[in-house]
């Protein structure tokens, strides 16, 4: 239908609301070409955002949802260079990164499990093609055309994990045809600097190929604030130096037959990305975060290095018939991730005695990440026009992984216990079929549905649990310490020679088995020399000697066992075997009435899902085994506006939502070592397990404006009201872990309280001019957001009763998990003359600091935290 413009009183459009929609500026050039004044202009006045996110191309104005576009040019100017930055354009977006992990929330929904047990809870896209690992997403965030974020369950159209919506990277495309592309160079703060370019080649009239690449070297705004010689030296967390590749080509031999292959190669290296630990800081100091310098780290023991090798390759075949089209897709990717965190000792605070922190303390978390993923999708669309607009299709997933972690416990004064999970073999797969459907009954009257039918399976093998030393001393001293993971340790993981514990039983097989768990002994590691006469045969209990690191000041050697302790006890990891089998059905449908021809109410109901998954297992242990999948219902309504004010085209959306959210899981402390000789009986150990305990509700109001006003200036406002609240769910409180009594936590209900990462208010605002300077142009932009104060965890700062019935808030326990409102601003300027362009931007400008991820338990209040102040120049020729 083709669309004319009315008008809409400005006052009129001021008093209805502002906004969320896409932030993006109607005269930005595409990548690598160069763009006249005049015609930019008339682009600004009438341009069209175009969005797949109904899995075909059409005008925003005409999606019944909320979508949001960004074009790169619009990114890039608005200093938004980095995934994580995006958030600060898209209200009720939150993304954070998490030792690697890119974590996606959209309206306080999402996942945190990054674990191969887990799921992400927002789909990434990239293409079109589902991520299943986003880890390394951000390499992906180059030579773009657009970036699409999809709010709302997107279970039909898009399938598995679209519970929250979707994230779609849309790479730029190849041009038949055309010479062309870019080349571009910047220099900023924090000892920046990155280059990016970009390079079209037609290859005959119907055959194109496109180049691009990048490369950044950059840190993140940690200090290191140890008083340590040693530890002073280490490089602080959040450094990286990363480069990408990409090629493109588009082959077009007849109007009806299109074929299109991307392979990509990309490579992150640093110091990795862990939190900042301020539990000690809060209950030392009884400071809220705010008042803490978050980023000043006391680091201690090895670097932290990080470490990830990532490609892959997507493909996709189309033919269009008279009425319909035949599409076939198919995507296979590969992930390596290596990360050695940067450990540390909580965070400076004013007044701290660092004469207690043991700074000769190599205990250090490592993980190990692999993913082999291939996604295959045929699919039959009608062709515009028609009355009837449908999608027909198949989707099929496989996933390889192997993963591995150690957290090595170095300076015990005791029994040495630390832990590894490692999985050789962990395999998922899911196929699903879905239809979707748009009638028009009238003119004017559409109506639209769609079903989806998925069924997935996941298993793995490998070993999980404690490793355990207690090594007696003279007279059966308790006891002799060991040290694992000091300078140069690297654990095994997944190059161990053996996964299957189920015959191990002897001390000499135990003893083995450990040792085959280090790849590289660290510098000062006494672990093989303590037990490697276990392991070889030559003496059953060891070897003993003694050193000032490891004696505890009193423990000695016995003088009776052939140089070995008095006993030697050892704990090996368990066998993990688990599998999940499960299916479930999304649907969607809706009403969309144009009242005008540029004026659509709507009105639709629509659902999604995040797959299940299954636990650790423990022996004798009653933990459930398989979780189920979570699932999403959202009622929409809303209305969609354009018309002229100033004589050029404006916007104005509205949609108000409701959520019902169910079988939502939440971690939970479970017995997982039950003493069941006792009456009654008694359980000796606890461990974090995933149950379906949970369930939400969350309504919302999101608009948004977009306008041209005189003097060449932009205006883009957008805005959210969320309102969530946890309607079922009673849980162990992880913070009040009582150790003396095996791990035992008291309950607590979380009825009542918001989910986490959602704020209640959500407000971006970007104001644009450009004018003409001598031979060129000039533009500006300022891109403003405000968030108010939101939770970073389920608890949301409730008091903790303990076992014993002591109660203290929050703050006194050293959890606080409230995260205040904070206001971030972005900057940029640019001069535009033909082919060349100069820029200068600033991300977060005031350099604001917020926690937008923490993990709350006992002792433990780790936060990761936004992108700090980042200013830098560039330089940008297009041709």
């Amino acid at each position: 239908m083709t669309k004319t413009t009315t008008i809409m009183p400005f006052a009129a459009l001021l008093l209805a609301g502002t906004a969320i929609a896409p932030a993006m500026a109607q005269g930005s050039e595409p990548q690598g070409q160069s763009t006249s004044p005049t015609a930019e202009s008339d682009r600004d006045r009438d341009g069209d955002i175009v969005v797949t996110a109904n899995r075909r191309e059409e005008n925003l104005q005409d999606v019944s949802g909320v979508v949001q576009a960004f074009t790169g040019d619009d990114l890039r100017k608005s200093g938004i260079t980095e995934l994580r930055n995006l958030q600060t354009a898209v209200p009720g977006l939150n993304i954070s990164n998490q030792e690697g992990n890119i974590e996606i929330f959209i309206r306080g929904v999402g996942s945190s499990n990054n674990t191969e047990l887990g799921d992400p809870g927002a789909a990434p896209h990239l293409n079109g093609t589902y991520i299943p690992r986003p880890r390394g997403l951000g390499l992906m965030f180059y030579d773009l055309e657009r970036v699409e974020v999809n709010k709302g369950p997107q279970g039909t159209l898009y399938g598995r994990n679209a519970l929250a919506g979707t994230l779609n990277i849309i790479t730029a495309k190849p041009r038949l045809g055309e010479w062309g592309g870019y080349a571009q160079a910047e220099y900023a703060n924090r000892n920046s600097w990155a280059a990016e370019g970009a390079l079209n080649i037609p290859l005959g009239n119907n055959f194109a190929a496109r180049v691009a690449g990048y490369y950044v070297d950059r840190d993140y705004g940690f200090r290191n604030a140890s008083p340590d010689p040693q530890a002073s030296q280490l490089r602080p967390a959040g450094l990286e130096e990363n480069y990408a590749g990409r090629l493109s080509l588009l082959w077009e031999p007849s109007d009806r037959l299109e074929v299109s292959i991307i392979g990509d190669y990309g490579k992150e290296t640093g110091t990795g990305y862990p939190g900042a630990n301020i539990f000690a800081a809060v209950e030392a100091t009884g400071l809220r975060p705010e008042q803490l310098e978050l980023r000043d780290i006391v680091y201690r023991g090895q670097q932290g290095i990080m470490e990830n090798e990532l490609w892959g390759v997507q493909g996709r075949v189309r033919y269009g018939f008279d009425t319909f089209a035949i599409e076939a897709t198919g995507s296979y990717r590969s992930v390596d991730f290596f990360q050695a965190n940067a450990s540390s000792e909580s965070i400076a605070w004013p007044g701290r005695d660092y004469s207690e922190v043991q700074f000769d303390n190599f205990s250090n978390n490592f993980w190990q990440s692999r993913s082999q993923s291939q996604v295959y999708e045929l699919r039959a669309t009608a062709d515009e026009g028609q009355r009837l607009r449908w999608n027909l299709g198949g989707f099929y997933f496989k996933e390889d992984q192997q993963v591995g972690y150690m957290a090595v416990a170095d300076r015990g004064y005791c029994c040495y216990s630390g832990t590894e999970f490692t999985m050789p073999e962990v395999d998922g797969e899911s196929y699903a079929f879905y239809a979707d459907a748009t009638f028009d009954l009238t003119d004017r009257l559409r109506i639209l549905g769609g079903v989806r039918y998925t069924e997935e399976s996941k298993s793995r093998y490998g070993i999980g649990g404690n490793w355990a030393l207690t090594l007696g001393g003279a007279n059966f001293d308790c006891c002799v310490s060991t040290r694992l993971g000091t300078e140069g340790f690297r654990p095994a993981l997944l190059d161990r020679p053996n996964f299957n514990v189920a015959g191990i039983n002897t001390p000499q097989g135990q003893a083995q088995f450990l040792i085959e768990g280090i790849r590289t002994p660290g510098a000062r590691d006494t672990l093989i020399q303590q037990i490697g006469a276990i392991a070889n045969g030559t003496n059953p209990l060891g070897t003993c000697f003694v050193r000032p690191d490891i004696d505890n000041g009193f423990v000695t050697c016995p003088t009776d066992t052939n140089g070995g302790f008095s006993y030697a006890n050892l704990t090996i990891p368990e066998q993990q075997i688990g599998s999940a089998n499960f299916n479930f059905f999304d649907y969607r449908a809706g009403i969309e009435f144009d009242i005008s021809d540029t004026n659509m109410v709507y009105a639709k109901v629509s659902t999604g899902h995040k797959s299940g998954g299954f636990n650790d297992s423990f022996n004798n242990s009653p933990i459930p085994e398989a979780f189920l999948p979570e699932n999403l219902t959202v009622f929409e309504i809303g209305s969609r506006n354009s018309f002229r004010a100033f004589g050029r085209r404006a916007v104005f959306n509205v949609t108000g939502f409701y959520y019902d959210y169910q079988d939502q899981v939440f971690q939970d402390l479970t017995c997982i070592n039950l003493d069941e000789t006792q009456t009654p009986a008694v359980c000796n150990g606890y461990s974090l397990v995933n149950r379906n305990i949970g369930a939400s509700r969350i309504f919302g109001i999101e608009a948004e404006t977009r306008l041209q006003l005189p003097g060449n200036f932009g205006l883009d406002l957008n805005f959210a009201y969320l309102d969530t609240e946890i309607t079922e769910g009673v849980v162990a409180d992880a913070r009040a872990q009582d150790f003396g009594a095996g791990g035992e936590s008291p309950l607590i209900s979380l009825v009542g309280n918001r989910l986490p990462l959602a704020s209640r208010l959500n407000l971006s605002a970007k104001l644009s001019q450009w004018f003409e300077i001598g031979q060129g142009r000039f533009d500006w932009q300022a891109l403003l957001n405000y968030r108010s104060s939101f939770f970073l965890s389920q608890f949301n700062e409730d008091d903790i009763v303990f076992l014993n019935g002591d109660r203290q808030t929050a703050l006194e326990a050293g959890f606080p998990d409230r995260q205040r409102g904070f206001t971030t601003l972005n900057l940029g300027i640019g001069y535009t003359v033909g082919r060349y362009r100069l820029e200068a931007w600033a991300a977060n400008f005031t350099d604001q600091e917020a926690s937008l991820k923490a993990l709350v338990g006992s002792s433990l209040n780790i936060r990761f935290l936004n992108d700090a102040q980042t200013y830098g120049v560039r330089a940008r020729v297009n041709f």
